[in-house]
């Protein structure tokens, strides 16, 4: 696979029976031109010799972080692989990666790396369907690790059922996948905007809102897993910072903090994704020290906050695109198409306060893309299923 020649990958070997097929992958991955070095577990040691790996890989296999006097270096590993494999992943190690341990050479690895990871579990079914296992599995994916699912079968114990390892050659298809998509949008630059912005009342009071950025970081995701580079300015958030080197993440607070930092990225932007839901409007004046509680009524004055996307569009180049989005209440898709046209987006995504399971603080969403032409329906969704219909909607239209 030309896709492959040059790619550097570490493989990571935990121990389960399921060792022995690690030998296969590293031929599939070497005869394909990929530069293979293996981290494994001691235990991994137990059920395939060190031996036999590093004569399949032409390189010394690590084992531990000190060898004979000698340190073995885990960060210069990790920040030289261009992918991080961990086959077979047991549950001993899952479990250590899901709360951060690092007690072998193969975890520091992993803290170190820069680059994605992915992992193909192998365990017996009680072990696999057990409610700790499936939790530390959201943990890892939560933190940016991709799962290559296991496989039904006949396992070691005898019991026939979930928890297979993936078999090579499916995860050799899985790696080439990763690598074709990378070319998407090889390096192009990306601007996303998240979450909500915060405006000052005084210092311990705010206007804002209820978005909490889940959309604006899936799409960050789904863009930097395909090769993007990405820069996200989000407001106030609890979302994980997404562990990826294509991924910067610039906080901010208000819709003018917010307005500053995006004029200051948006000329080397090809695509512009504004996910934000920004404050219409702020104090006019907001109180250096706190408000005190004197009257039964209070008065705020306010005006309006700057107008992001309309400011960005009169300084539009040709060869970039803006996507915009929309919340609405009532007379969505009417109201949806006015904000295309006034504010000059390429389409825009409507997501509605009136559907059950979507909008703020939801893990799912139910959108709609708009152009002048037409409205296309993606009803409920996860909103990183939604991520890759948007990604994939950009790059069918404006990049293919």
């Amino acid at each position: 696979m030309e896709v492959l020649v040059g790619k550097k990958i570490v493989l990571g070997i935990t121990g389960s029976i399921a060792a022995y097929k690690s030998a296969l992958l590293i031929r599939l991955l070497i005869k394909s031109g990929a530069e293979v070095r293996v981290v494994m577990t001691e235990s991994a040691t137990r059920f395939i010799s060190p031996l036999t790996i590093s004569t399949l890989s032409k390189h010394r296999v690590l084992t531990q972080i000190m060898s004979e006097d000698t340190w073995n270096n885990h960060v210069e590993i990790g920040l030289w692989a261009d992918l991080l494999i961990i086959a077979p992943l047991s549950a001993n190690t899952l479990a250590k990666m899901a709360s951060g341990e690092c007690d072998n050479m193969l975890l520091a690895v992993y803290l170190s790396a820069k680059c994605n990871t992915f992992v193909a579990p192998a365990m017996d079914l009680d072990m696999w369907i057990h409610p700790a296992t499936k939790r530390n599995l959201e943990l890892i994916k939560n933190d940016g690790v991709g799962v290559i699912n296991v496989q039904h079968g006949e396992l070691a114990s005898g019991l026939v059922g979930d928890g297979r390892m993936a078999e090579p050659e499916d995860i050799f298809d899985f790696v080439v996948s990763h690598f074709d998509k990378l070319k998407d949008f090889d390096k192009k630059r990306v601007l996303i905007t998240a979450g909500p912005t915060y405006e000052s009342i005084d210092p311990v009071r705010f206007i804002g809102n209820f978005s909490s950025g889940k959309m604006g970081f899936a799409i960050a995701e789904e863009f930097a897993e395909r090769g993007a580079l990405v820069t996200v300015v989000s407001g106030p958030t609890t979302i994980a910072i997404p562990k990826s080197q294509n991924i910067e993440v610039i906080k901010v607070k208000s819709a003018d903090e917010m307005y500053e930092s995006c004029l200051s990225r948006f000329e080397e932007a090809e695509i512009v994704v504004l996910a934000a839901a920004v404050a219409d409007y702020k104090p006019k004046v907001a109180a250096t020290e706190k408000i005190k509680k004197k009257a039964d009524d209070l008065v705020l004055e306010l005006i309006k906050t700057v107008d992001i996307a309309a400011s960005l569009g009169k300084v539009k180049k040709p060869h970039q695109r803006i996507i915009g989005f929309a919340l609405e209440t009532t007379n969505e898709i009417e109201h949806a198409q006015q904000k295309l046209e006034r504010k000059g987006f390429d389409f825009i995504v409507l997501n509605s306060l009136n559907d059950a399971g979507a909008g703020f603080n939801h893990d799912t969403n139910n959108i709609k893309i708009i152009d002048k032409q037409f409205v296309k329906e993606f009803g409920l969704q996860t909103k990183k299923v939604h991520a890759k219909s948007i990604v994939n909607e950009i790059k069918s239209r404006f990049f293919a």
